[in-house]
């Protein structure tokens, strides 16, 4: 079983470690800026929240392009240090501006962590199903977070104060450090490859935009940021304001949704063997786009008054309704985001893997920094309904996008052509550097975008 493997099993334990501490930190952040600012905290944690995205989609494909010049080891167990640091410093702070520094110095330290790490992992578990397995393992931990990390911290604080939260977020990213530490982690393979800062902080973005199944990925990206928006955004809303139900039925919902996603991270796996990635993340982001079309209908057809509030004969079957669409939601957001570390993976070298990994990062959450705020000022301008139809079509969107971007015809290994290479290049010899089959002109192998393959080859090679 792949969770034997000596190298990936602390590593995994050091991810789950890591996000405890984070999800310790995202309940302390929320009552440090309630003691700073009072009822001005929601505008002072969506800023910080704003930061934070800015931090990933700036800092990740530079970290990325520049990850492979240390060893890897060293390089993980540095950011986790850092960010263990900046933690520590978080409880002492007594300004609101000294919260925004701090957290995109954190931000930024996970901006360089979290995609070097994701792209250690296919080369410790190189068997597919292995690596599917892990990915799922991985989606279910973040799951995980979400439902634990809140009961946990409200466990806590009936015994300490809000500031000892921090503390536990110091000792996950020194956990997480201690178990990277513990193992030998494969070295990514380095090139001689020349270029400037600009050529090395683009080329993550270059490949991905230059491959179809990635640009259909981008799209999807949006797909899941707009579904994902709407239950984390407007899941208080709905639940406090609307329904009128105690705060602890806040955490039944997003509950609801992070155990859909958490059953659809479990079957995933078998259903991966058995169909591709492209019909199972479509199928998904098309539940998506369905669910939230559907729920503005019945909103608007059944709970919702003239005055912009549920009804009273709404309000007694509408929490269950709720819950069960929030469920179904969470089950195609897990859907479309686990399978993505299969498609990065198969879209690059081993060398190129950092800055791939980092360019879906960064561009994954600039599709979030789009969407929260669509979300908010969405439903408080306009209303409940109309934003759930405004997301439910951008989730449309994004999957019209997809299923035109990625072709349906997918595979791995294409015949092209090199009209630029001498015919005695060592690319074109029978076990060349991509391990290709010679056919005539042409040859044929498992086709990346890398130095020697700029484009993708023309619909007459394939």
């Amino acid at each position: 079983m792949f969770f034997k493997n000596r190298t990936y099993r602390p590593l995994f334990l050091a991810q789950v470690i890591a996000l405890a501490g984070t999800g310790l930190l995202t309940v302390a952040l929320g009552l440090l800026a309630y003691q700073l600012a009072g009822q001005r905290a929601g505008a002072v944690l969506g800023t910080a929240l704003a930061i934070k995205m800015v931090a990933y989609v700036t800092v990740a494909p530079v970290a990325g392009a520049f990850a492979n010049l240390v060893p890897r080891r060293a390089f993980l167990v540095g950011m986790d240090l850092v960010r263990a640091a900046i933690a520590l410093f978080l409880p002492f702070v007594t300004q609101i501006w000294e919260v925004y520094i701090l957290i995109f110095l954190l931000q930024s330290a996970s901006a360089a962590f979290t995609p070097t790490f994701q792209a250690t992992i296919p080369d410790v578990l190189p068997e597919e199903k292995d690596y599917t397995r892990a990915l799922s393992l991985s989606r279910l931990a973040y799951d995980m977070e979400s439902l634990l990390s809140p009961a946990v911290a409200a466990a806590l604080l009936t015994i300490i104060s809000f500031h000892w939260l921090f503390g536990g977020t110091v000792i996950g990213f020194l956990g997480s450090a201690a178990l990277v530490l513990s193992v030998r982690l494969p070295e990514a393979k380095r090139t001689g490859r020349e270029g400037g800062v600009y050529d090395k902080t683009s080329r993550g973005l270059r490949i991905y935009l230059a491959t179809p199944r990635l640009r259909g990925l981008l799209a999807l990206n949006l797909s899941v940021a707009a579904a994902g928006a709407m239950v984390i955004v407007n899941t208080v809303v709905i639940v406090r304001a609307f329904l009128g139900r105690p705060e602890s039925d806040l955490a039944v919902a997003l509950g609801c949704f992070g155990g859909g996603s958490m059953v659809a991270a479990l079957l995933l796996p078998r259903v991966l063997d058995e169909r591709p990635d492209r019909s199972v993340m479509l199928l998904a982001a098309g539940l998506l786009a369905a669910v939230l079309l559907a729920f503005a209908g019945l909103l608007v057809g059944v709970a919702w008054s003239t005055t912009g509030t549920f009804t009273t004969v709404a309000l007694d079957w509408f929490w269950p309704v709720l819950l069960f669409v929030w469920a179904v939601l969470g089950i195609g957001y897990s859907a479309v985001q686990t399978p993505t570390g299969r498609l990065l993976r198969r879209s690059a070298r081993a060398d190129d893997r950092p800055a791939l990994f980092a360019a879906q990062f960064a561009l994954s959450h600039a599709a979030w920094l789009i969407t929260y705020p669509l979300a908010g000022w969405l439903s408080v301008a306009a209303g409940m309904p109309l934003t759930l139809v405004v997301l439910g079509t951008v989730t449309l969107l994004g999957l019209a996008l997809a299923a035109r971007l990625w072709p349906a015809d997918d595979r791995g290994v294409i015949e092209h052509e090199h009209p630029e290479l001498a015919p005695d290049h060592p690319h074109l010899t029978e076990g060349g550097t991509h391990g290709a089959r010679q056919i005539d002109r042409q040859h044929a192998h498992e086709f990346v975008i890398d130095d020697l393959h700029h484009g993708w080859p023309s619909a007459r090679f394939g």
